[in-house]
């Protein structure tokens, strides 16, 4: 007789469809705030967490990687990919999934896609970031690059950080049709430009999120004028980025984990030892941030592990109720643990 699985051989399991159905129940600006505060109380508690830079394969059309973490009681890790040359084919830059963990047993809390919720978690950084940098009274965004990343920065940093227009800009006309008609109705003032300048003129909030997986000036050091603050996160590995190099050397820096931003952010166009903050000693008060209003402000993102950690253990408590997962039946749990070979040749 086939042994029926125990409650703890079953793992809830978020899928698309779900995830999909949780965001638009709870709200996609109440989860971009609930998302971004979740991060802030996990940087706030920097400390407690295994740091590693993440483990890539790369290959000449993209990257391959895994990014794992825990603060002791639980264990994370996300596989993620960035394949640039995909939208051509018809397919995501950016496909994930996550896993959650008990450290105790090792038995595994919640398996999720990660392939929407990392767009959620990306924006929210970007929202925390800007919480704590930006010029106070910030209100009009420029968006350069209006790909698939593109409405939930625009709407983060609405629910977030109260922008209230967004400029937008990308080499490719369509992408900004259609960033510019899925926030249409959202409330905030949606302006396509014709170049990045013209996205850039009034805007207090630069964004930048490109795909191309190479060396690229998105940003030209004459285009920043002083006082604004930049979220540069379309460069996320090595040979990728999208900002001058004089822009560095005229910003202030902050990062998420040094070491690996070294490696994949806009400072590997920068000497190893150009000084950054990390951005949890700004979140901790034991750094400053924006010190006045002419100082330009720079957040290297390149998405850091504990990032998506947050966003798991965030989506694993909107889950407790079971309306928005379903149970995968993935762990071998036989009556005697030292049995499983029993279990097996039992269940003829």
């Amino acid at each position: 007789m086939t042994q029926q699985p125990s409650a703890q051989a079953l793992v809830p399991f978020v899928s698309v469809e779900n995830m999909m159905r949780l965001v638009h129940q709870i709200g996609l600006e109440r989860i971009l705030i609930d998302l971004t505060d979740a991060i802030e109380e996990d940087f706030l508690r920097w400390d407690c967490f295994d740091k590693t830079p993440r483990v890539a394969s790369h290959s000449d059309i993209g990257v391959i990687e895994l990014m794992p973490t825990s603060d002791g009681l639980r264990y994370g890790f996300k596989y993620v990919n960035g394949h640039p040359k995909n939208t051509r084919e018809g397919l995501q830059t950016v496909t994930a999934f996550g896993m959650l963990a008990e450290v105790a047993t090792g038995y595994p809390l919640l398996l999720s896609e990660m392939t929407l919720l990392t767009a959620l978690r990306t924006a929210a950084t970007s929202a925390m970031a800007t919480r704590h940098l930006a010029p106070g009274d910030a209100t009009v965004m420029a968006m350069i690059g209006n790909g698939a990343q593109s409405e939930f920065q625009a709407l983060a940093l609405k629910a977030v950080n109260g922008i209230r227009e967004v400029r937008l800009y990308d080499i490719d006309p369509e992408a900004t049709r259609k960033c510019a008609a899925n926030l249409a109705g959202s409330g905030l003032k949606v302006v396509p430009c014709s170049s990045p300048q013209e996205a850039i003129e009034g805007a207090q909030v630069i964004t930048t999120c490109t795909a191309d997986k190479q060396y690229a000036t998105i940003l030209t050091d004459n285009m920043v004028g002083a006082g604004v603050h930049i979220n540069a996160i379309g460069g996320d590995c090595p040979g990728k980025t999208e900002l001058h190099r004089d822009i560095l050397h005229r910003a202030e820096i902050f990062v998420e984990y040094t070491p690996q931003t070294r490696i994949e952010g806009e400072i590997q166009q920068v000497a190893p030892d150009h000084p950054v903050t990390e951005l949890c000693q700004v979140i901790a008060g034991k750094a400053q941030g924006r010190r006045d209003a002419r100082q330009i402000t720079l957040f290297d993102g390149v998405g850091f592990a504990i990032e998506d950690f947050s966003a798991l253990r965030k989506i694993h408590d909107y889950v407790q109720d079971g309306k928005f997962c379903q149970n995968l039946d993935m762990i071998a749990d036989p009556d005697n643990p030292r049995d499983l070979f029993g279990m097996l040749m039992r269940s003829k």
